[in-house]
Parts: C-alpha cells; structure tokens; sequence
C-alpha cells in the first residue's frame, strides 16, 4: 500500500479524485515536481484503464457509508493489490467509486471477473464539441443582466484565461454561494490571484491525456491555452453590460447567460502539435467531474462530444465511466449539460443518459451583406460589420503581393504576405484557405486595406466573422463571378454594403447530431442557440469572437440552469424538465429536436414538472425500475405499448390542466387522464398509450404530449414511437 494511501486511510481524507505522486491538480511543489506515471509504451504492455467499482460514489451514499471514502480508498486498493496492479493515476471517491489505472491484458480479464467490478475499459480521447461554422447570433444577455446568484457553473473543458472584465470580481454579483467547497491551485501559470469572487475554483488534469502529447506551448495549468473553454465560459455566466469593440466596430454590450453566476474551472482538455490529435482524456473528465462533484457546484457543463458506447460483453448496459461519473453528479442533486456534438445528422448524440441533458444546436440570427459591382450587379453574402466600404477600388490579393511573397500565400491574404503601397486604400478579394479567415482580414488591415471580399474556392460555409476591417465572405459560385469580373473590369470600384441582421425561422443546425430510436431514453433532450454566440476568447489580435457547436448550446442551456436554480428551490431532475418541456417546436423529428428549441423566457414558468428521486437514475440503471423512469420524454415500441409518467403543479395555486397528444401521423396515441387537478406542490400520474398502426405504414412516428395550464403555460413532452 502506498503512503498516500495510507496516510488517506488513517485520516479518513474525504478527498474527491484522491491525487497521487505524478497526478497533476494538485498545489504546492511537490505536485508540480512529480513525475508523470507510466502508460502505454512506457511500461510494457500495460495501458491506462479506467476500473469503476459496483455501487454510487460518496455524493449518494454518505447516509449508507457513513465512513465516506475511507471504505471506497480499501475496497478499491483490495481490488488493485488481488491482481497486481500498480499505484493508481487517479482515485475516484464521490461522483463513483473507482480508478485510472495502468493495466496489463491479464489484468483487465482479472478485474472484469470481479464481481465487485462494475466496468473496466481503456482510456480514450474525445473531441471538444466546438465547429468552425459561424453565423452571427446576438450575444445570450444584452446590457445590463441579472440573473444567476448564489450559484456555481462548474466548467469541464480547455480551462480558463481570467484576465480582463468578463470575469472579474464585482459586488454586483450578488450573494455568495452558501456551499461550494472548491478551491483553487497555484501554478506559476496561474497564482491565487486569478481566482476572484466571479472565478471560484480552478483545477486541472492532465495524466490521461499525457503530458509527452501535449503541445510545446501548453500551460500545465487551469489557464486556457486553446479558447474554447474561455469561449464557453463567457457565454455561460460572463459579466453582465461588458462593452464590446472590435477594431472600429462597436458592437454594443455583452452579458453572459446567467451573468450573476461564479465558475468552477476544471482544465481536463488539452491542445497536441497536431490539432486533430486535441481533446479530451477519459481518465481526465472522469477526474474533474468527480472533483467538480465533491466541491459541490449547482451545474455541471461538459463541452465534449464523441461517440456514445455501445452495450457489449463487457459492458452490458453501454453506459461507460464518464457517464457514470456524470450520474454520481445527477445524484448529488448537480444539474448536468452536456453538448450532443458536432458530426451531423448521420452520427449519434453523445451522452444518451436520462441524467444528463443533452443539447443540440439550433440556428440563430444571421447578418448578411453585398458586394455591388460597378454594373449594379449584387452579390450576397455573410457580413458582420454594420460599416459601409466604398466604393473604392478592387483588387486579387495576388496582385498586390508584397515583393519576394509566394504568390499562393499572397492569394489566401497570408499574414506579411501583402504590399502596404498597393493595398492602401483598395477592397481586397482573398480566396479561402491557408490561415484563419480573421488572420486575413488582419492581414489586408494591416497593409491599409479599406475591406475584405473573402471567397470560397470550393463547398463550404459562409460565415459572419469578427474581422479587423468590414468583410463580406462569397460562397463558391459568386466569389468565382467577382474573380472573373475583377480581372476584366481591373481597377474597376466595387461596395461592400451591410445588410444587417434577419432572423429566419429556427431549424436545427446542420452539424447537431441525431438520437438513437434504439435507445432505451430520447436524446437529444432539447436543442439551444449554437451558431454565432459572441463569446470572449484569450488575448490576440482582438478579444471577442463568435463560437458555433453544440459546446456554445450546452453553455448556454447551462447559464439558463444556473438562472432557475438561483431563483427557484427546484431539485436538478425539476430544472431538467422545466428546460426541456418550455421549449418551443422545431421542424423535424425529435430525434434531432428533442423537446424543441431552449425558451429561457418561459422555463422559470414552467407550470408541471417531470421531478423524481435521484436515486430512481441508478434504480433505472440497474433494471428496478424498468421502462417508467420520469423523464420529461417518452419513447413507446409500437402497438399497445404504454408509458407513465408524474407531474407536479409547481405554480403557487390550484390550476387545471388539460392535456393532449398532438403530431403523430401514423398511430393513435392517447393521454388519460385528459385533464387534472392540481394544488401547489401536487403531483399526478398520467399514462401515454399507443394503437395502431395502419397495415403498411412506417414503423416509426413522432409527436407531443402537451398538459396546458388554466394560466396559460404549456408543458410538452416529446414522444417517440419505434420498433
């Protein structure tokens, strides 16, 4: 037995994530000084595995295990020393019992006989559920904001660059939070004085992922090195009537979805030398979660997608380690939000459990804008600057290369690349590729260039992005016309005219995923704005950015979540159902949809609730409870198949509700009873029961269950119906 260990058991440390000699998140210089432990290639044929013991954690049985830990600590180390096993990487105590650890074959066979073993399987990275597609979409807050006190979002992702007023310390964050145990480290990357009032805790972990992967530049610290965690933060719970510039653009105030909130950071991904190799460590999201847990926050946001787990021989029911650390989380009373990713319709949603509310992404707000040509001819395309360009000259960035520039990279606006005395004064038409589309506009700005035709050389977005000087970007097709016009037309003038914004009807975005009908629960359970969110990202050229996925949904659904939880004495599995069942609909099936749109206006109203017991998550999972789990969805296998479901008057008087089943094209399905009675705090059980179908037609349909309120509310239910 170690002497960490040891020295763990004899004290009876209720420690989250019990960290050990060459495990980072750790204060102090002994932590920073330790050795990374060994894994694949290092030592053997041992990999990292991550090992989960039968049971909850300690957030859900301290009233059974009144021990806490110390039992988990011994039960665990009985388990590693039966087969040999070396000193854990991490130790999980809270959101589940359980370890990463280095681990032959052999090993891994010894240790799924265990009947005290619930699940073994090996790390894996995952990818961030961010996407480059961005369309304007308003900032979540505008001005001055309210909204969120006394609460902690607790952020799993790339960390956190604190500097500047986003999220600085304020008296105007309201009360403080009455139970959060976090704490921050000290890193010479990152000192005490990064956490303030606004930045609560900051922890980081990197073993799963490998400190020899990393990227030269990494910060071993809870400092973001990468944005998007920065990103996600800022659209979570940044500060309230933050004044936004860019360049000579004023675009207003900026406030964060629940502005009022504090942050939690928990740094458990990381950017490689290469960025297809960036993400997410399993061994390490499992850490932070577990810590996140144990310091108590109100809401947990997960920014990580990848493909949900399949059930097998070796893991029956599909559920793997993060999830089930996400369900410890659950039965700690957290309110857990994850991002579905970012694959698009044909890949499956990530994090299918009924505990987790899983976010699409929904499209938002765009800003378009025109190239005029000298003829009168217009050529739309994507703006986001409100600032009129010309008419000046146009020109191929290729003509204005500066001397001894290659052509290609003076073709694609390469930084350095472009000749001050040519460019000055002139819009400049740049071809897609090489650099970041923002690094060409400061290119042309930087060589005096009055604006920006960006174009696409092939397929792809058109995108409204914060640029240094006013930029319209072409799709394929029209930058090909404007090409071939400049180069017969040279010298020719041309204006760059804003259109400003229009909001077209909401439709899923094209890269949100879609649930899986096989599932035993619907998913996703909802989808949010996800394309476009202005979002503060680390110092560079400029400060504000906008952020597209289902990660910017995810942190917007977790600020509204922080909102609810501030301002109503709901449990988690409430705040679950009041954000999913006042959504607004969606074209499309609820496979992609899920309950709809997030309608932060109506969810602190939400009339009836879907609430249960914590502990009925882990019942579902093990089979006790069998398909009557009180999700706020419903999925029912074809004909006579019936589903039930509790909800609970959440208003402050009596109110009738009636309700209905709407949408369904090919079964009949029915609600009883039709209508209900309900005091303050009352609850009721209603059954959904499905007939049909007509010989011939599809297996599959979908609709609605809605209970309306005597006051006006509406509370929808998605239902599923499949083989």
């Amino acid at each position: 037995m170690s002497r960490a260990l040891a020295a763990a058991l004899a004290a009876g440390v209720g420690m989250s994530a019990l960290a050990l000699p060459g495990v980072s998140g750790l204060s102090g210089p002994a932590a920073s000084a330790a050795p990374p432990a060994p894994h694949a290639g290092e030592a053997g044929d041992a990999r990292l595995h991550l090992v989960t013991l039968t049971g909850p954690g300690s957030a859900a049985s301290d009233r059974v295990f009144p021990s806490g830990p110390t039992r988990e600590l011994a039960r665990q180390q009985r388990l590693l020393d039966r087969v040999g096993a070396p000193e854990p990487v991490y130790r999980w105590t809270t959101a589940l019992s359980g370890v990463a650890v280095d681990l032959t074959d052999a090993q891994v066979r010894a240790l799924r006989a265990e009947p005290e073993v619930a699940l073994v399987e090996p790390n894996t990275v995952r990818p961030l559920a961010a996407t480059r597609t961005r369309v304007v979409h308003p900032a979540p807050g505008t001005g001055r904001d309210t909204g969120g006190a006394g609460t902690v979002i607790g952020l799993v992702d790339t960390g956190l660059h604190p500097d500047g007023p986003v999220f600085s310390g304020s008296p105007g964050l309201g009360r403080a939070p009455r139970d959060f145990r976090g704490s921050c480290v000290s890193e010479p990357d990152w000192d005490q004085s990064a956490c303030t009032d606004k930045v609560l805790a900051a922890q980081w972990y990197v073993e799963g992922f490998g400190r020899g992967r990393l990227r030269a530049a990494s910060s071993l610290s809870p400092r973001d090195d990468h944005g998007h965690g920065t990103r996600t933060a800022s659209i979570a719970a940044g500060n309230s009537d933050i004044s936004v510039r860019v360049g000579r653009e004023d675009l207003g105030r900026h406030s964060g979805a629940a502005p009022q909130a504090r942050l939690a950071v928990y740094k458990a991904c990381w950017t490689a030398p290469d960025p297809a190799d960036d993400g997410c460590a399993s061994a390490d999201l499992v850490t932070a979660i577990d810590r996140a847990t144990a310091d108590r926050v109100d809401v947990l946001s997960l920014a990580v997608g990848g493909t949900p787990a399949s059930p097998g021989p070796d893991n029956p029911d599909g559920v793997d380690t993060v999830e089930r650390a996400l369900l410890g989380a659950a039965e700690a009373d957290i309110v857990v939000v994850a991002a579905a990713g970012n694959a698009g319709a044909r890949s499956r949603a990530a994090h299918p459990s009924p505990w987790v509310t899983t976010v699409g992404g929904a499209t938002g707000v765009q800003r378009r804008g025109r190239v005029v040509l000298g003829d009168g001819t217009t050529l739309p395309g994507a703006m986001a600057s409100s600032l009129r360009v010309g008419p000046a000259p146009l020109v191929l960035a290729a003509d204005v290369a500066t001397r001894g520039a290659d052509r290609d990279r003076a073709r694609q606006c390469a930084p350095g690349s472009l000749d001050a005395a040519r460019a000055r004064g002139r819009v400049v038409v740049c071809e897609r590729g090489l650099v970041s589309r923002v690094d060409k506009s400061a290119a042309v700005g930087l060589a005096d260039g009055a604006g920006v035709v960006l174009v696409n050389t092939r397929r792809g977005s058109v995108d409204a992005d914060l640029h240094r000087v006013p930029t319209v970007h072409l799709g394929r097709d029209n930058g090909a016309r404007l090409r071939d016009w400049v180069r017969e037309n040279p010298g020719a003038l041309v204006t760059l005219r804003p259109e400003g914004a229009r909001r077209p009807a909401s439709k899923v975005a094209g890269f949100s995923p879609t649930g899986d009908p096989a599932a035993p629960v619907l998913n996703p359970d909802l989808i949010a704005p996800a394309t476009g969110l202005l979002s503060a990202v680390p110092p560079g050229a400029e400060r504000w950015a906008f952020t597209s996925g289902t990660s910017a949904a995810a942190a917007y659904t977790s600020g509204i979540a922080a909102r609810l939880r501030a301002r109503r004495d709901w449990s988690a599995a409430a705040v679950r159902s009041a954000l999913a069942t006042t959504s607004a609909a969606v074209p499309g099936s609820v496979l992609r949809t899920g309950a709809g749109r997030l309608r932060s206006d109506l969810a602190a109203r939400p009339g009836l609730v879907h609430d249960l017991d914590p502990g009925d998550y882990r019942r579902w999972l093990e089979g006790s409870l069998g398909r009557h789990l009180n999700t706020p969805s419903i999925i029912l296998r074809r004909d006579r198949d019936v589903a039930r479901r509790t909800i609970t008057n959440v208003g402050r008087q009596p109110l009738y509700f009636s309700s209905a089943a709407s949408g369904f094209e090919r079964y009949d399905v029915r609600v009883t009873p039709a209508a209900v009675r309900l005091a303050p705090g009352e609850s009721a059980t209603y059954t959904v029961r499905v007939s049909g179908p007509a010989s011939g037609a599809r297996p599959v349909d979908d609709g609605v269950v809605t209970w309306r309120g005597a006051t006006g509310t509406r509370t929808r239910v998605p239902v599923l119906i499949t083989r």
